[in-house]
């Protein structure tokens, strides 16, 4: 499988990489299976993160013996010195390994988390710098769904990567974050490359995705089919055909008027609703056991804040792709109490 290096990290990558959140639904053995396929046809870039809860686990399991063969790259939300010390711990324990190739602070979404972890005195980059230095970790990358805030992380030439969502219909990375980190070398990991399951045409949304040659992209994988139709996209025919651009523009069209960006522009609520969070939830029904969402120490809390929704609109007026966010709201809440009362939570 092609390989490209990953901006600084001079890591030799697939194009084709794995993304570990889909496996938290499945068994042990099921989910052992998927990964070593995936290593089968030569994918050699493993991404996870602490939160997937047994996602970790079982990558470590499937690459026991292979290590030498990938790069495992997983990540950590903490925003304090001793729970990223603590995650560290605990991802290494469950990949069964004594190095992380790309360690990530997880979805810096805004300016204020941005200084925490760049401050000059005290920021937790310190911490990831310590990781290194010591052999933990081999290279430190970021996560985030907020554009200025992402431009702004590449520019501070502190990150050696940088994960954000990008498709057919998020493509604002094409003009605004790529061209930026080519300039800076820093590697471009696509997260979402089917838009969090709103797409199920992988040819359309992959070909799409072909036309950047220096991007890794991570699709959550669940089925064996799945990866071998990805792999086979990527061993045929690249161009879109007439057919698929006139499918991707309508489509465009359709999940263009409904489709979360987590910008955040939206934001500030007058009701502290977490829009973008609520906006998104059917991806979570999508990708993940209910388990990790129903049982979760904040998103019940945070997804009964929509029940507060005073129908004001002041977030329609600042969301710059004019989604009917009100509306989207009210529907997402419900989903989440239908969820809430078939599994009696």
């Amino acid at each position: 499988m092609e390989k490209f290096r990953l901006g600084k990290t001079d890591m030799m990558v697939t194009r084709l990489g794995f993304g570990g959140i889909p496996i938290q639904r499945l068994t042990e053995l099921e989910a052992v299976k998927i990964v070593r396929r995936c290593l089968e046809h030569g994918v050699n870039y493993l991404d996870t993160a602490n939160g997937y809860t047994t996602s970790e686990e079982r990558i470590g399991l499937a690459v026991k013996g292979r290590r030498q063969d990938v790069f495992i790259a997983t990540k950590s939300g903490a925003r304090t010195r001793e729970e990223i010390e603590k995650h560290l711990d605990l991802s290494l324990k469950r990949l069964g390994t004594d190095y992380i190739d790309l360690y990530q602070f997880h979805q810096v979404g805004d300016f204020p988390t941005m200084a925490k972890v760049l401050d000059p005195e005290n920021g937790l980059i310190k911490v990831f710098e310590g990781f290194k230095k010591a052999g933990k970790i081999r290279h430190i990358g970021v996560t985030s769904h907020q554009m200025d805030v992402a431009k702004a992380l590449v520019k501070s030439d502190r990150f050696e990567t940088v994960m954000f969502p990008f498709n057919f219909i998020t493509n604002e990375p094409a003009d605004e974050l790529l061209p930026l980190c080519r300039e800076h070398d820093v590697g471009f990991i696509v997260m979402k490359p089917m838009a969090g399951g709103m797409l199920e045409n992988a040819a359309v949304a992959f070909k799409y995705l072909f036309q950047f040659p220096d991007i890794v992209i991570i699709p959550g994988i669940e089925k064996l089919p799945e990866i071998d139709e990805i792999v086979a996209l990527f061993e045929g025919p690249h161009r879109l055909t007439a057919a698929e651009k006139k499918l991707m523009k309508k489509l465009t069209d359709e999940l263009g008027t409904r489709f979360c960006r987590r910008c955040d522009y939206c934001q500030p609520c007058t009701q502290k609703i977490p829009i973008s969070m609520v906006m998104t939830f059917p991806s979570f029904v999508k990708g993940l056991p209910p388990d990790w969402y129903l049982k979760s120490p904040w998103i019940p809390a945070q997804m009964a804040k929509a029940a507060d929704c005073s129908q004001c609109g002041e977030c329609e007026a600042r969301c710059p792709f004019h989604l009917p966010i009100r509306e989207m709201i009210a529907e997402h809440y419900n989903l989440f109490e239908q969820i809430k009362a078939k599994y009696q939570v």
